[in-house]
């Protein structure tokens, strides 16, 4: 028998040494996944879902960006961010522009406490959107390098097929075991590429097609503020238990929990409200919790209405006074939201409302 010896005898990594980028990949237009190492050999420890904090020399003077890791701490001897430049960016346009393999940046971290293994569960719903998947493909890597995959819906959300980040490594993970189910939804898809997918923007009825038991999974959600407004509108309506909801935002992450902030989410309850029908003179007291096409209804008035999903946009009436809160599928846009129309189906008075009919 030979002697057993260890891979590494270094010391985990911590913040008082320089990384080193060892590796640059392009993803899509303006992102690339930026893998670094410690020069001394450390290895990197950490939660898959946590996130680094970089000091980037920009021109001008050092500015310090928090991203997600998208590496696993199941893979230690390197350490991976991937980054998005928007329209405006400082740090990661610099980075997409001047940081190339053997330049060392200081880092602080690993950071936060948006992580699968602060919440184990049996079952899974990872929701993202954009960049915001990079947490979830740290959690799914470890999940996969574990050896005991669990039951994970993956969903995620793309301008367009190309821009999904990690799609061949995520349908190779698919592909060997039967825990992992991909659900993309994209706004558009490619020129000349035919998709099969989910189009448009995700909706409750889509989610219920993608995960028809997602009351019993523990939800995991990231990406841009409204997005996941959206998602929490959507899980609130189908009667979730959002204790078991956790979500990491583009622009705050969160190192530990008195920093979390409080989700202020508007829900419906049986507080009293009242609904004036404008043009036929009917006034009458309902709950929150009533939608406006019911109401409607129990006064003995007709507003034309179709799928009752928000889906349909049939039921769409014109809102003059007052505040609703409309959790609708698609089915009206934005500029008709912005001129005053609501879906009569899905949207709850909050106090003294108005319409046109």
């Amino acid at each position: 028998m030979g002697q057993t010896r260890a891979n590494w005898s270094a010391e985990p990594w911590n913040d008082s040494e320089l990384l080193e980028c060892a590796m640059i990949v392009p993803e899509t237009t303006d992102t690339a996944t930026f893998t670094f190492r410690a020069p001394s050999g450390a290895w990197f420890d950490y939660q898959p879902g946590q996130f680094l904090t970089l000091d980037l020399p920009v021109p001008g003077g050092n500015v310090q960006r928090t991203y997600t890791i998208s590496s696993s701490p199941s893979r230690p001897l390197s350490i991976s961010i991937t980054a998005k430049a928007q329209t405006g960016s400082i740090g990661t346009r610099w980075m997409l522009d001047h940081l190339k393999p053997g330049m060392k940046i200081k880092a602080y971290g690993p950071n936060g406490i948006f992580t699968s293994h602060k919440h184990k569960a049996r079952k899974y719903l990872f929701i993202s959107a954009g960049t915001g998947i990079t947490p979830m493909m740290s959690m799914t890597t470890w999940a996969w390098d574990s050896g005991e995959m669990p039951d994970i819906v993956f969903v995620h959300s793309a301008k367009r097929p190309s821009e999904i980040l990690f799609r061949e490594r995520l349908e190779q993970f698919a592909n060997r075991v039967p825990g992992l189910q991909l659900r993309f939804t994209v706004g558009q898809p490619d020129p000349f590429r035919t998709w099969p997918g989910y189009r448009g923007r995700l909706n409750q009825i889509m989610l219920g097609l993608m995960a028809p038991d997602y009351l019993d999974r523990e939800v995991f959600c990231c990406g841009p503020e409204p997005f996941m407004q959206a998602v929490r509108d959507m899980l609130n309506a189908l009667g979730y238990d959002m204790s078991r909801y956790h979500q990491e935002s583009f622009g705050l992450a969160v190192a530990n929990e008195s920093e979390a902030p409080v989700l202020a989410d508007v829900i419906p309850s049986d507080a009293g409200a009242a609904i004036t029908f404008a043009a036929s003179g009917v006034t009458t007291t309902c709950a929150e919790t009533d939608t406006v096409l019911a109401v409607a209804k129990r006064s003995g008035l007709n507003i034309p209405s179709g799928c009752t999903f928000g889906l349909c946009g049939t039921c769409k009436v014109k809102k003059t006074s007052g505040e609703v809160h409309m959790v609708h599928n698609g089915g009206i846009s934005e500029d008709d939201i912005a001129a005053g129309y609501i879906l009569a189906c899905c949207s709850h008075p909050m106090g003294a409302v108005s319409v046109e009919v």
